[in-house]
């Protein structure tokens, strides 16, 4: 049943399209607004979401009740105090709790005091002071900036060449003195496992793996995410529990005894080894393009998720999912994560099937017709009733959609995981 509610989303992305989708699903669409949104998303708005006082008037205008906040940046500037005993309620962390994200050296010293299983770790806040760490460990660690950096603050190096080559990257961009850590590199299979608290309880949805890197079997740069798929077959009872024990029960644990003011969504970045998991970060909102996989796998009502984490009362809501797999492509513009080309018109949109999901990250609206306007263009979602039924979905729609320079990845899904059980053992069944 429609409800007549109004909610803003904020945010510009596929993860936002999806949210977006998911909302309407119940609200319809003329009650769920996009700020700023993007070419695809409908009821989509030019607002300056880092003005809040411009968000508000936007939402006392328009009889927003409530935000939903998509990216990290507007959370870790304090939009949920800054409408903190206002009208208008958000969803999400407040910009203490928002730290988890924000700040690297912040987050790791929150898992070592309350015992939640990661890697090993030094604090430094000058570039040079790192060159005797990196000598020692042969280069083979984790260089991380400690503030907010698009996904693109994480080097993993091999070798004292490629650190050096991290430490450069970060001079230029912020020049000697800044604070980064150097982390013990571990080893495995990432997996993202996203849920949602109210402060009380944390809620688990599917686990679902990200494909992070630009080139096909993990090689190149990082990305915000070239493609991802959910539910992962591999991750047995044990390792789950392990991950429960060792990581969000912990984690719901310190945010109790700090008394963070935490009702949103909560994201763990864990790496498996030797079937022992591993917290390699915190995200304080919905991964991208993880949510455009694990949303349409959700059968619950997200207003009603949401509006239960509001109200302290989250631990009343059982989830349910689709007895399916889904799987997402991006579609990039060539040249992404650095400069590249845009503008150029996107053909073949309106030929894919009816059952494929089309989340739009970068496109604008010109004349008509549907441009790209970013790095990750387009994210292409299919599900099936194995996984390589929802690859085989995604790729063939992938191949009825084009504009200039377009570029994806063909292995999206065709990892084969070290310490997860093969994913060619899952696709047997």
């Amino acid at each position: 049943m429609k409800q007549s509610k109004n909610i803003a989303i904020i945010g510009a992305g596929g993860r936002e399209h999806a949210l977006a989708r998911k909302f309407a699903q119940t609200l319809t669409w003329e009650n769920v607004f996009t700020l700023p949104g993007n070419g695809g998303i409908p009821n989509s708005h030019m607002v300056n979401v880092n003005d809040f006082e411009e968000l508000e008037r936007f939402c006392m205008c328009n009889s927003v009740e409530m935000i939903f906040v998509g990216p990290e940046q507007p959370l870790a500037a304090g939009i949920v105090d800054y409408f903190k005993g206002k009208d208008i309620k958000v969803f999400g962390p407040d910009k203490h709790s928002a730290k988890l994200e924000a700040s690297k050296i912040f987050a790791k010293q929150f898992m070592q005091k309350y015992n939640i299983a990661t890697a090993g770790f030094e604090i430094f806040n000058n570039l040079n002071d790192a060159k005797y760490t990196i000598a020692k460990k042969l280069g083979d660690l984790v260089i991380k900036f400690d503030g907010l950096a698009a996904g693109k603050g994480v080097f993993v190096c091999s070798t004292v060449d490629e650190a050096n080559d991290a430490l450069q990257e970060l001079e230029t961009a912020y020049g000697k003195e800044l604070d980064f850590i150097i982390e013990d590199k571990i080893s495995g299979d990432e997996i993202s496992i996203i849920g949602f608290t109210d402060g009380k309880s944390i809620k688990l949805l599917q686990a679902s793996q990200d494909h992070k890197q630009l080139l096909d079997g993990d090689k190149g740069p990082n990305t915000g995410g070239m493609g991802a798929y959910s539910p992962i077959s591999g991750i047995s009872e044990d390792l789950m529990q392990k991950i429960q024990d060792k990581i969000i029960n912990p984690t719901l644990k310190g945010i109790q005894a700090e008394q963070m003011d935490y009702k949103g969504v909560i994201y763990f970045g864990i790496m498996v080894k030797d079937a022992e998991p591993y917290l390699l970060e915190y995200n304080v909102r919905f991964g991208d393009p993880e949510t455009e996989v694990l949303l349409p796998a959700l059968k619950n009502d997200l207003y009603e998720i949401v509006t239960a984490c509001l109200s302290g009362e989250l631990d009343k809501i059982k989830f349910e999912f689709e007895n399916a797999y889904f799987a997402d492509i991006v579609l990039a513009s060539g040249g992404y994560p650095k400069s590249y080309d845009k503008g150029f018109e996107i053909k073949g949109l309106d030929d894919v099937s009816k059952d494929t999901l089309i989340f739009h990250a970068g496109t604008k609206k010109e004349d008509g017709k549907i441009l790209s306007s970013g790095g990750r263009v387009l994210n292409i979602v299919c599900k099936g009733k194995t996984l390589n039924e929802a690859l085989e979905n995604a790729y063939n729609e992938v191949n009825k959609i084009n504009f200039k320079n377009m570029y994806f990845r063909k292995d999206i899904g065709k990892r084969v995981n070290k310490y997860l059980i093969s994913r060619f053992n899952s696709l047997k069944s």
